[in-house]
């Protein structure tokens, strides 16, 4: 598998659908997704690998045949984004919550969806980022 697409995330009724390419055949890619949900594990499709079982060939296809399933058989719809406030560096995905006045984040590798953030707390959502910001670009100057 090559890194999560993070940058292509989208999403989706309290998904998020996020693409990777599969594969390769005589020089086109072939497209597969993954999904985080926003109740996390008690949701089906949490951290799933491509539940339809269908591959597509461009992101926006592939978007599309997540979207259909997570339509089909979804065990919960949201109405609201918890995904809305997420941002990529370095090819890392950071998703920042809000919850009492408080921030906190999620922070997944390029490579998979093993959340890997630090339990820390913040006053505003710049704090948060800037902490983030301040420890990825120290792992990558050493």
């Amino acid at each position: 598998m090559s890194r999560l697409l993070y940058e292509n995330s989208i999403s989706y009724k309290g998904y998020l659908i996020i693409p990777f390419v599969f594969g390769n055949i005589d020089s086109y890619d072939i497209y597969s997704y993954k999904i985080l949900s926003e109740i996390a594990q008690k949701s089906q499709f949490h951290k799933a690998e491509n539940p339809a079982g269908i591959y597509g060939s461009s992101i926006e296809n592939i978007i599309d045949i997540a979207k259909e399933h997570i339509d089909k058989y979804s065990d919960f719809v949201s109405h609201c984004d918890n995904f809305k406030f997420r941002y990529v560096y370095r090819n890392n995905l950071i998703i920042v919550f809000q919850e009492a006045g408080k921030y906190f984040y999620d922070h997944y590798p390029p490579d998979s969806l093993n959340n890997i953030a630090a339990p820390k707390l913040f006053l505003s959502e710049y704090e948060c980022l800037r902490w983030i910001k301040q420890g990825m670009d120290g792992l990558h100057t050493r």
